[in-house]
């Protein structure tokens, strides 16, 4: 009897327990709920009414929402609607964000309207009070032309190195025409405009016309997929290599060719010797050909390997065959034949079939040459 006595005192001290731990409980929810939890602290919100932690606006249990309420927390919040039509709306915590509603397409259709109304008003121009000055600045021009950055330009300019119409430039802010006005530094013109100027390496068997009617491979198929059409200045034989130049620059190329400039060529020819000494005086004083008399300005032997010799001959003359029939009639066939140089143009270590564009200084000389 004793111990069901003392049962019984311990269960209704255990209840008692239960009731006591369930009231803290509670008073916990109680404290917690006036502050709100870390993903409900709003710090860009104005202040608003601070609700109690039963009140009914805030309150854990308040009809118009608790600390997940739409109306605001314990610390108050936008109050966007007796029905919570915020970002928080319906006590989920965010959990179940509602889309607003969407705009009636009569809406975006008026949005549209105005703004392509407000796009499409004619530009009001307005009259000009003062004259706009004429042309380029001449160190924007030489700098587009390949001279240099503009400071670079610039400072060829305090040099007083850059010439326009013949006279010495020594002041900054120049303004020029390019399709007008000679250009030149340290006395070569510069080739302002859209001029293009190249150097082909012509390899042997390749015919001196930019097309070919037989199909033969000819200078036209090194210079493809270009949208200025060039032209060659004066022409090779098929089998002669060598430098020949392309460009778009009529007057140019008509001086270049023009026997009035003699503009100088330089030829290496292979030969069998042996060779007389008096040869180059031969070739130097004229030969008789069936078109007239042809002159070398220059002539040396190169190199000598036994009975092969390799000459080189300079002319400025442009008549067809001319080096080959010079020194067939002189008694030396031509096995094979280079040239060189076109005027100040040197072929160097140009690789056969390879295009190259001129330098601007190459372009100046070349323009000097034929007083330009």
């Amino acid at each position: 009897m004793r111990s069901s006595g003392r049962n019984s005192r311990g269960s209704g001290s255990g209840g008692k327990n239960y009731r006591g731990a369930g009231n803290r409980r509670d008073e916990q929810q109680q404290q917690r709920a006036g502050r709100p939890r870390p993903e409900e602290r709003r710090y860009d919100v104005g202040g608003g009414p601070k609700a109690g932690p039963k009140g009914s606006q805030g309150g854990p249990k308040g009809s118009q929402g608790g600390p997940k309420g739409s109306t605001g927390g314990p610390k108050g919040g936008p109050r966007t609607g007796a029905q919570g039509s915020g970002p928080r709306a319906g006590g989920g915590g965010g959990r179940g964000r509602k889309p607003g509603p969407a705009r009636p397409r009569e809406y975006e259709a008026q949005i549209e309207e105005r703004n392509r109304a407000r796009h499409d008003k004619p530009r009001v121009t307005m009259p000009k009070t003062f004259g706009e000055p004429e042309g380029e600045r001449l160190q924007k021009v030489l700098a587009r032309a390949g001279m240099g950055s503009r400071r670079a330009c610039e400072d060829l300019i305090d040099q007083a190195r850059v010439e326009v119409n013949g006279k010495i430039v020594t002041e900054q802010g120049l303004r020029v025409d390019p399709e007008k006005d000679e250009i030149k530094v340290d006395g070569l013109t510069v080739a302002t405009q859209s001029y293009l100027f190249f150097a082909l390496n012509k390899p042997a068997g390749v015919v001196s016309t930019m097309e070919d009617p037989d199909g033969r491979q000819c200078l036209g198929d090194y210079v493809t997929n270009r949208e200025t059409r060039l032209f060659h200045v004066g022409r090779l034989d098929t089998e002669t290599e060598g430098i020949i130049l392309l460009t778009n620059h009529g007057e140019l190329s008509h001086r270049l060719t023009h026997p009035r400039y003699g503009v100088q060529k330089t030829y290496l020819a292979a030969i069998q010797g042996p060779l007389p000494r008096d040869l180059g005086k031969r070739l130097k004083s004229g030969i008789q050909l069936e078109d007239g008399y042809a002159r070398a300005d220059h002539f040396r032997v190169v190199q000598n390997t036994g009975k092969n010799y390799l000459v080189e001959v300079s002319l400025h003359e442009g008549r067809k065959h001319i080096v080959r029939r010079m020194l067939a009639e002189a008694g030396f066939p031509v096995d094979k034949l280079v040239r060189t140089a076109f005027g100040p143009i040197a072929l160097g270590d140009q690789k056969s079939g390879w295009l190259r564009r001129l330098t601007n200084t190459e372009v100046g000389m070349l323009m000097r040459e034929v007083d330009l």
